[in-house]
């Protein structure tokens, strides 16, 4: 006989853990406060030590919480997927999917209706995260987030690379109509718009368009990079971009790339799945499509067979 502790204070614990608050845990649960502190508790008299700790007015979870909220997550995603296959092998499937919010809208979102009418057994669900590099969340199939193909940055987990991150500079047609960039140094006297979230875009473009002696020139700067993104478009200001993710603005007119030639490319995403949780190849399938759509973009990753 195995010794497991309390099934449903697990589900609550791993949700408490993964939304950061009991509130929010009893939101999604449809769940008091108080019931969710009580299995909490319970989970915790059961495993002989604390798994949250006071925060002010909120309960926030160990360092070693967190550790066991994953594994506990990995568990029930391995469980959802095995009762899928062997009790409702037709049901629809819903695939979560978790992006960083300007990869989810400016390249992702727009392309699910072609994975649809592929796939119109599989309802994609896609939530996103503020920070690309992100801890990856309990209740997900598929995590998207900058880095490299090393599984030993995420044990337990298959890691493909799906897309590149070649930066370039952007603005909106009208701005250029007002004022053309068509060298480099045309950007002085431009107001410079960059944004907390890709830090480093101006230094980087400067360096490789040569005009390093402009890196001290004053920026407005926005807390998140599609702020950023929507000033450009209003004509406030130049920008730096990715290509990928805005190959749709620059087809539709939105935006332009006066000077496409200066490049700095970056770490790219990568497709995270757990290793042990695909009943019928779907998150694999996922993944594979994923792959494909960027073999169409700028910075598209070309994968050896």
């Amino acid at each position: 006989m195995r010794r497991l502790p309390p099934l449903n204070a697990l589900r609550i614990f791993e949700v408490a853990a993964r939304t950061g608050s009991y509130a929010e845990a009893g939101v999604e649960l449809g769940l008091t406060h108080g019931a969710v502190s009580r299995q909490i508790a319970a989970l915790e008299n059961w495993l002989g030590q604390r798994l949250f700790t006071r925060d002010g007015r909120r309960m926030v979870a160990t360092p070693m919480a967190k550790i066991f909220a994953a594994e506990v997550g990995l568990s029930f995603d391995r469980l959802a997927v095995a009762a899928e296959a062997c009790g409702r092998p037709a049901a629809r499937r819903i695939l979560r999917v978790s992006a960083p919010t300007s990869l989810a809208m400016r390249w992702l979102i727009p392309r699910l209706d072609r994975y649809h009418a592929e796939h119109p057994q599989v309802e994609v669900v896609v939530t996103t995260v503020s920070c690309v590099m992100e801890d990856l969340r309990g209740g997900v199939d598929v995590s998207i987030r900058r880095g490299v193909a090393r599984e030993d940055l995420w044990p337990q987990h298959r890691v493909v690379p799906v897309l590149e991150d070649v930066d370039t500079l952007i603005m909106s047609p009208a701005l250029f109509a007002r004022r053309p960039v068509l060298k480099p140094a045309d950007i002085e006297g431009h107001t410079l718009l960059a944004s907390e979230t890709r830090a480093g875009d101006w230094a980087n473009w400067l360096d490789a368009a040569g005009l390093q002696h402009l890196a001290g020139l004053p920026r407005q700067t926005f807390d998140h990079f599609f702020v950023a993104r929507q000033a450009v478009e209003d004509g406030l200001g130049l920008g730096i971009g990715p290509l990928p993710m805005l190959e749709i603005d620059v087809a539709n007119g939105r935006l332009m790339t006066p000077l496409p030639d200066i490049r700095v490319r970056r770490t790219g995403y990568v497709a995270i799945t757990p290793r042990h949780a695909d009943a019928g190849n779907l998150l694999a399938g996922f993944v594979d499509w994923l792959v494909e759509e960027a073999r169409g973009s700028v910075g598209g990753v070309q994968r050896e067979h």
